[in-house]
């Protein structure tokens, strides 16, 4: 009532909620370009091992090429950000948590903590997923197709948008789990209901798989794949972590304060 009889209590909350939020996101980016500038002396090297799956599928000898005038400049920087950005992740998730666990009650937090934590590890495991098999298969399966009179060589800046679009694709597909767990525990959606959804789920995930991976069935099978059987630990999971984080009996107040 005290804030509905004064707006300015209430403008003064939501101003100090934003000068949080914009201090949590300087950190976060103050870390990610620290990181960055650290990593940027070692970029070719970086984007040398995101091109290694490529060249070992390629003929003894052979090398990508870049077609645009500031193309070798500007993909290893490219390449070396994206790097910035996962190993400076756990910081970035640390100050997104830092900024909503204050209005959380303790129930709550069991129920966060753990999915950001899983989240995190479950998207780096897609991506390792991606790099260290999917790719060892794919790429020598689809240059195998290519003709003798055909020389094959790899334009930089369409491979890091493909690999970059792979890896996306796979970190999401391992979030399936945890996606399950929420829709549950939320109440958006009952277990009964996803269990009854199994076949539309598979169509959908071998449809998901055509669209996001090259037009071959290698590609989109290890996609599908995945993704079925996550879905499956999921409804697996979803039950236990839900009688885990129950809200207790008793009042909870939100906590107060979170350390820098």
């Amino acid at each position: 009532m005290a804030e509905e009889n004064n707006p300015a209590a209430g403008d003064d909350t939501f101003i100090s909620h934003l000068i949080e939020l914009r201090s949590r996101l300087v950190k976060a980016a103050a870390v990610v370009l620290v990181v960055f500038l650290c990593m940027m002396p070692f970029a070719a090297h970086i984007f040398d091992v995101l091109a290694a799956p490529m060249l070992a599928a390629l003929p003894t000898g052979s090398k990508m090429i870049a077609t645009g005038v500031i193309t070798p400049f500007l993909i290893p920087i490219k390449v070396t950000m994206m790097a910035a950005v996962l190993v400076s992740l756990p910081w970035v998730l640390y100050q997104v948590w830092a900024f909503v666990a204050p209005g959380l009650y303790t129930h709550e937090k069991r129920l966060i903590a753990p999915l950001v934590v899983s989240s995190s590890l479950l998207f780096v495991v897609g991506v390792a997923f991606c790099y260290f098999f999917v790719f060892g298969v794919v790429f020598p399966f689809i240059n195998n197709f290519a003709p003798k009179s055909v020389s094959v060589a790899p334009d930089i800046d369409a491979y890091v948008d493909f690999v970059l679009t792979m890896f996306v694709a796979f970190g999401v597909t391992f979030e399936v789990p945890v996606i399950v767990v929420v829709l549950v525990r939320m109440g958006v959606v009952p277990l009964v209901k996803l269990k009854q959804i199994r076949p539309y789920v598979i169509v959908g995930a071998f449809v998901i798989a055509a669209v996001v991976t090259p037009p071959d069935i290698m590609s989109q099978l290890m996609l599908a794949v995945p993704l079925v059987l996550l879905y499956e630990i999921g409804l697996l999971i979803a039950p236990i972590f839900e009688r885990v984080t129950r809200a207790p009996d008793s009042t909870e107040e939100p906590s107060s304060s979170v350390a820098d």
